[in-house]
């Protein structure tokens, strides 16, 4: 009972925030909106970290100066990182001159640019953003602000817009049916599973594989954080249509399969006992459907006269028992899969944590056996 009336809270307070974001966008500008004002619980001070933007690029020279400027005057203590992704504009040099630090990954990709990104960066809070100049930068400090003082490890920033041209309809019917696919797999608590804006912990990037190589590196992210049940959040930010001059680069169809291809591989890895019972049913069903007039001629006249179909049914049927046992061990290791990389998870402290000194404990430990040992005797007998 108790349990219920937190989740009814909890419930309540997300409502509560998603619709203040709301109320929010439709009072402001979305283009001009200043910073959010910080909740009493979330007004923190991030001085003590180390945050670091991370703008993957590509053929980003309309944007890229205004995200860089705008991300370094909302954070600025923050190291703004541009990884360009074989640019052939003026990307890599407005963003230098714009301030930041740029790097280039040659493998194209935004998920082999995210891999190298979260490979060679050190911070304690990562800001992922696209270089697009859509997401809303003064939302910043509300999205660390949360990850750090709730203790989260992917604090993921909800799209809100009523600009057409901004998330056209084709493209926000295919977040929601994918968002929808993994919400009825892995679990329902991210609204917005492709977006672009997000900020992570420490311990999240340094347990990512990172194992896509473009668009659809949301959906790992996603999937990552969820199959690891990591603390996580929805935040609703504006969002805004890109600047004149500057198309995207998402191939609706091209990119949404592949994203579709990446769910069902992901559906055999993290739940192999699911993927291959279904693949089971389906081969035995098939195997039951060619032989039953098989089977019925064999008990009306004791004879085989289709023994081709015969075979083939047995040979189905012995498809999905292999299946089923396949499932079953591959779930074992699966599960030892995800014990080793939850451990690895767990290696890294989160955000404001203090490690523990395991040094001086021991050292402290080693001098009290010491003292209490008699010291050894060196004369010669």
């Amino acid at each position: 009972m108790i349990d219920q009336f937190s989740d009814a809270s909890h419930d309540l307070a997300q409502d509560a925030q998603r619709s203040a974001a709301h109320r929010a966008v439709d009072e402001r500008d979305v283009a001009g909106s200043p910073a959010p004002d910080l909740p009493g619980d979330l007004a923190i001070d991030l001085s003590g970290l180390e945050i670091a933007v991370l703008i993957p690029c590509y053929n980003e020279e309309a944007s890229i100066t205004s995200v860089v400027r705008d991300f370094r005057a909302t954070l600025p203590g923050a190291a703004v990182y541009v990884y360009d992704n074989n640019s052939k504009d003026r990307t890599v040099e407005l963003a230098r001159e714009a301030g930041a630090v740029v790097r280039t990954e040659p493998l194209q990709g935004k998920g082999n640019v995210v891999r190298r990104m979260f490979a060679d960066v050190e911070a304690d809070v990562y800001v992922l953003v696209d270089g697009d100049d859509t997401y809303h930068a003064p939302s910043a400090p509300l999205l660390i602000s949360k990850l750090v003082s709730e203790h989260l490890d992917m604090v993921n920033g909800a799209r809100v817009t009523e600009i057409a041209e901004a998330y056209r309809p084709g493209h926000r019917f295919g977040n929601m049916m994918l968002t929808g696919i993994v919400a009825n797999i892995f679990g329902n608590r991210v609204a917005d599973m492709l977006s672009g804006y997000r900020v992570f912990s420490r311990r999240f990037v340094k347990s990512f594989p990172a194992l896509s190589g473009g668009f659809e590196i949301e959906t790992e992210l996603t999937v990552h954080a969820l199959e690891l049940r990591m603390p996580m959040s929805d935040v609703d930010t504006p969002y805004k249509d890109r600047p004149p001059g500057s198309a995207s680069k998402l191939r609706t169809y091209y990119d949404g399969f592949r994203i579709l291809k990446l769910i069902l591989v992901l559906v055999k890895e993290e739940r192999p006992l699911q993927f291959f019972s279904l693949l089971s049913a389906v081969l035995a069903f098939v195997a039951l459907v060619l032989a039953w007039p098989v089977l019925v001629t064999f008990l009306e006249t004791g004879l085989v006269p289709r023994l081709p179909t015969a075979v083939l049914s047995t040979g189905l049927m012995l498809l999905a028992f292999l299946s089923l046992t396949c499932g079953l061990i591959l779930e074992t290791v699966t599960r030892g899969r995800r014990e080793i990389k939850r451990m690895q998870y767990l290696r890294v402290p989160a955000p404001g944590a203090r490690a523990p000194a395991r040094d001086t404990l021991n050292t402290d430990s080693w001098n009290t056996d010491s003292r209490n040992k008699p010291a050894r005797d060196t004369r010669d007998k």
